[in-house]
């Protein structure tokens, strides 16, 4: 079946290209904490796509009734990126040794576990990402209704679309990785420093335009 696996594509690319508070917590988790904990913290935000892929497909009722509660999860969200970017841009240290070079952290299963959940909910307390879901939820099990088999078209669109954001995040961590090994400390601060404004901005930025514009959003 061609035309799902296209659409899946093509939907996986507008997602992956999208600019937004993920792409930037990728990256610097990627560039402070190494490969195996950005592979863990993409592994949470996929986690949450798949998670609200279900929701939509499967229990509309309940996805509706999230959707009713848009303001305060956009608050929770805005709140949780702000404090991930004032420890980011205050309070993150870089570890160095002697000679001043960083230092590979050593991480045991509590904090790949709290490095999942960070991914897991710095995507699903973004509103945006529940309308982008609901919208091409409906817009997917609407095609699927001509198809011969419905639920085998929406599997290949979405396996297809979750599969390709996920290679996509993976190579993120990759490049990220690669990038860490030529960064001296100084730089490392530096991007901190950044990556902490980024996401204080776009905190305040999800909380504001909630808070200005949420009750036109149906």
């Amino acid at each position: 079946m061609l035309e799902p696996l296209l659409k899946g594509l093509v939907l996986g690319v507008f997602l992956a290209i999208s600019v937004g508070p993920v792409i930037f917590a990728i990256l610097k988790q990627s560039i402070n904490n190494g490969h195996k904990a950005g592979y863990v913290f993409v592994a949470g935000i996929s986690a949450s796509d798949i998670f609200l892929v279900v929701v939509c497909n499967f229990f509309s009722s309940l996805f509706t009734a999230i959707l009713n509660h848009k303001t305060a999860i956009a608050i929770c969200g805005s709140i949780f990126l702000v404090c991930l970017g004032v420890y980011t841009l205050f309070f993150k240290k870089v570890k160095t040794d002697e000679d001043n070079r960083l230092v590979q952290k050593e991480f045991r299963t509590h904090h790949f576990i709290g490095i999942f959940a960070s991914g897991f909910l710095i995507n699903i307390l973004n509103p945006g990402v529940f309308l982008f879901w609901f919208a091409w939820t409906a817009a997917i099990i609407t095609d699927s209704q001509t198809a011969a088999h419905p639920l085998e078209y929406r599997f290949i669109v979405f396996g297809t679309c979750l599969l390709f954001v996920l290679l996509t995040d993976i190579a993120k961590v990759a490049l990220a990785s690669r990038l860490r090994s030529r960064l001296t400390p100084r730089i490392l601060r530096m991007i901190n420093r950044i990556s902490g404004i980024i996401l204080i901005g776009f905190g305040i930025a999800l909380g504001w335009g909630i808070l200005r514009y949420g009750d036109r959003i149906k």
